[in-house]
């Protein structure tokens, strides 16, 4: 549709303010067809009494009393023979409509009634005698100027509405904006560190949702990046030598195996890891069976000892991705240490706790951060012996 506008601040007053137009063209019609209607229509009939009362007065000759109730009522008399009148009347007018019908069924000879707006008065002029007697008062005797009142007020409170709202829609409008232009500036890589969240609880919701994302997304970068330097580092040695041996003809068999094992190595590591970002189903499973499966075929001749909770404690968890990550650790584990291995397992209402220890020299405390990122070694002299993909 055209005419409906496109942006989001219009299209939310719109929305608020259309129904509150309807709602008060609804109010005054229901507000005129009925009460207002029925209060102008008595009051015509009430001045058309005092008036048709009076006539009767001068047919009987009671001028006395015709003078007492044009001063009780407020209605001027007069009788004149001829009087200088615009040639259309306003028996059809808004103000005075019902007065003329009213004064039509009681008077039977024509009335003319006109209306002077500029001091708010009306004139009847009735003929009588050849003489024409005019009746003068005041115009809120059939008509009220609170109607008009009433309908500016209408029309006032919308408008009052409608500037009292603007500013709170802009607010909202702007909350918006901002989570629009962050999120295009975090998807071309850039950074927008006056981004926070701020706004109604929903809009505040979506910009920690984004924010959260942009994190998600910047550790994944991350991560890509971490792997790919670590492989093609650990790479260049075992081509290395692979390449000096067929240049020089070497018969080392057994050395071109071992540096084929670990390249082997490093790239299934990095397929468990792009198999690790693949979604999957989380399944009900038990770790004590898959932790002790996994530690004996990793230690080898090195002592297993394992202390797991009795009953065991069954949860939901993606089976595939966890005995990936389990298998690292221990195989780290068992590279590493003297003599022994012990995997312990703490159960608590909320969480299940994994302690996997052994008794080899331990990583510093100023690099565990980054012994948990993904194919970061944290000795590189090492790796070259050792092989691995680093414990994260």
């Amino acid at each position: 549709m055209k005419l409906f506008p496109k942006s989001f601040l219009w299209r939310t007053i719109l929305l608020i303010m259309l129904p509150l137009i309807v709602a008060q063209i609804i109010m005054a019609n229901v507000f005129f067809g009925n009460h207002w209607e029925r209060v102008h229509a008595s009051m015509a009939r009430s001045l058309s009494g005092e008036i048709s009362t009076m006539l009767n007065l001068w047919d009987d000759g009671n001028i006395d009393a015709i003078a007492t109730m044009a001063r009780d009522t407020g209605i001027n008399v007069s009788v004149n023979k001829q009087l200088n009148r615009p040639k259309k009347n306003d028996n059809k007018s808004r103000e005075v409509g019902q007065l003329a019908q009213f004064l039509k069924t009681r008077v039977k000879t024509p009335v003319n009634i006109y209306i002077d707006r500029d001091n708010r008065l009306l004139y009847v002029d009735v003929p009588k005698d050849e003489k024409i007697m005019t009746f003068a008062t005041s115009l809120r005797r059939v008509y009220s100027t609170s109607t008009e009142v009433f309908i500016l007020w209408l029309i006032g409170s919308v408008l009052i509405v409608g500037v009292l709202i603007t500013p709170f829609i802009i607010m909202h409008t702007r909350s918006i904006y901002r989570i629009a232009r962050a999120a295009n500036k975090f998807g071309r890589g850039l950074d927008d560190p006056d981004f926070k969240p701020m706004g109604s609880r929903e809009i505040r919701e979506a910009s920690r949702a984004l924010i959260l994302m942009k994190e998600r997304l910047n550790r994944y970068n991350r991560t890509r990046t971490d792997m790919l330097n670590a492989v093609s580092h650990d790479l260049k040695a075992p081509l290395a030598r692979m390449r000096l041996a067929v240049e020089t003809e070497s018969s080392d068999k057994n050395g071109l195996l071992r540096d084929i094992d670990r390249m082997s190595e490093m790239v299934n590591g990095y397929l468990e890891f792009a198999r690790g970002e693949i979604p999957e189903i989380e399944q009900n499973i038990s770790l004590p069976p898959m932790l002790t499966r996994i530690a004996r075929d990793a230690i080898g001749k090195k002592k297993l000892e394992t202390n797991f909770p009795s009953p065991a404690v069954n949860f939901y968890a993606r089976p595939t991705a966890l005995a990936s990550a389990f298998q690292n650790i221990i195989e780290n584990a068992a590279r590493y240490a003297k003599n022994k291995v012990l995997i312990t397992e703490l159960d608590d209402t909320e969480f299940v706790e994994i302690i996997i220890d052994d008794d080899g020299s331990g990583i510093p405390k100023d690099k565990r951060v980054d012994a948990l990122r993904p194919f970061v070694r944290l000795d590189a002299t090492r790796g070259k012996d050792t092989g691995g993909t680093g414990l994260g």
